[in-house]
């Protein structure tokens, strides 16, 4: 088939994400609520801080806003992994960075698969946070077997989804059709399923155990946990949820409120008790499962190595004078410590550039254009931003945080949840399992950076900058 015929992977994951979002309103009418919070709050935020929503037309993130998701599942196996990547190239998405959980009690490493273009983001920045359960941490060895046999019963992939991928690696694309039909049956690995795959006495042992382990082993496939949309002030949110009706978790995990915001800010609403039905009860809904929540998140600046090592030392800071981990009981202390501890970190986009703390993209000015001609003009970076020819806005951070995305998992799991699995970490163990190398995100932003810089300097009659 002619490539010009193929749907663009870009489009299927627009798609992906829309029916993905249709699909879990339906499942948890609660995020459909959120969903009109969050557009609620933004629209008031444009509205009230003009320059807020010129950062945004001046990135192209304002036409992303209302579509922007994040959504998260747990696969049990390495096939499982290596599979849902398979799944995800369809959708032009790329498994991007390495994150260990286990050091913060939640037995899984994970990667984000995402776009890793601005051009693709633009698109549709649709990420999904993938975790993959680590059997080796399972300190019961007829526990850790069951829920090997238990996991190697199952096929989470429906047969249709599993010869479209194969034919989309054969012919290098899908067509219109085709790729509907893919949207369609991938959409069933992400269901929700109230039947159990496993006895209430088994499903209680790998609850006692774990509560994740639960989830991920008792059921037939990686249900979506939680689908987040973004905020442009997750404050007002946290403020706003339980007006609508959402209790939300204490702690926003990620900094402290700034004016400019850096990395990733995050909250949820806490875990439905959902109705299941065990393999040893015959259909009838006798049991219960806590594991789907609601999240939303707010997005900064894309740190540099320099900036993330001073974020983590900041953050680090403030945990270690809370004493503890952050709670109902402790929240606004913890907030308190937080905001101090961040004093330091500037809140200022030309300095966080002037220190490299962070990424930045960077556009011609009407200014800048209409002087190309003019032989005295600036040729540096810097004596072009002086003199108004060339703007700058951060990189928007398309990734997450090992330490707020444990907060989430444990704030939903419930404290009994807290587990000590030490620090494991296993890149290698994971790549392997995935088939591939998770990409350095670092890099990536390091390049969209670069690549702004040479477009600057083509639009602008430059050899460079």
């Amino acid at each position: 088939m002619p490539a010009q015929d193929f749907v663009s992977p870009d489009s299927i994951r627009a798609q992906f994400s829309a029916a993905m979002s249709l699909m879990y309103k339906q499942e948890v009418p609660l995020y459909g609520t959120l969903l009109s919070l969050v557009s609620e709050i933004n629209q008031q935020v444009m509205a009230g801080q003009p320059e807020v929503a010129q950062a945004l037309r001046w990135t192209g993130e304002i036409e992303r806003l209302d579509q922007e998701r994040h959504g998260a599942i747990r696969v049990g196996t390495a096939e499982e992994l290596a599979t849902i990547a398979r799944l995800f190239t369809v959708m032009g998405m790329e498994a991007v960075g390495y994150y260990d959980l286990s050091s913060a009690g939640v037995p899984v490493h994970s990667t984000a698969f995402r776009a890793v273009h601005e051009q693709s983001l633009h698109i549709s920045p649709f990420r999904v946070f993938t975790s993959l359960l680590r059997l080796e941490l399972i300190d019961n060895p007829a526990l850790r077997e069951l829920s090997r046999q238990i996991l190697a019963k199952r096929q989470i992939f429906t047969p249709r989804a599993l010869e479209l991928i194969q034919q989309f690696e054969r012919e290098g694309g899908l067509n219109a059709d085709d790729a509907n039909t893919f949207v369609a049956e991938a959409l069933h690995t992400f269901r929700w399923h109230h039947d159990a795959t496993v006895t209430a006495e088994q499903y209680q042992q790998l609850h006692d155990q774990h509560r994740l382990i639960a989830d991920v082993v008792a059921f037939k496939g990686p249900h979506i946990n939680h689908l987040t949309p973004r905020t442009l002030d997750i404050d007002a949110i946290q403020v706003g949820m339980p007006a609508k009706g959402i209790p939300p978790k204490a702690v926003i995990e990620g900094p402290p409120p700034r004016r400019c915001p850096i990395l990733l800010r995050q909250t949820s609403f806490k875990a439905l008790q959902e109705k299941v039905a065990f393999s040893d009860q015959h259909g009838a809904a006798g049991g219960s499962h806590t594991a789907r929540f609601g999240e939303i998140e707010q997005r900064g600046a894309a740190l540099t190595p320099k900036g993330r090592q001073l974020y983590d030392q900041l953050l680090d800071a403030a945990r270690e004078a809370l004493g503890g981990v952050p709670a109902d009981a402790n929240a606004e202390r913890y907030m308190a410590l937080l905001k101090d501890s961040f004093q330091v970190f500037p809140d200022d986009l030309a300095q966080m550039r002037e220190q490299e703390l962070a990424y930045f993209r960077y556009f011609p000015t009407e200014r800048g254009l209409a002087s190309r001609s003019d032989t005295g003009r600036p040729t540096s970076l810097q004596g072009l931003i002086d003199a108004g020819h060339v703007h700058f806005e951060a990189l928007v951070y398309e990734d997450f945080l090992p330490v707020s995305a444990a907060g989430i998992f444990q704030s939903n799991l419930g404290d009994e949840a807290q587990s000590n699995y030490g620090s494991n970490a296993n890149r290698d163990a994971f790549e392997q399992a995935l088939g591939k190398s998770v990409q350095d995100e670092l890099a990536l932003y390091a390049q969209s950076q670069q690549r702004s810089l040479q477009a600057c300097a083509k639009a602008l009659d430059l050899t460079g900058l």
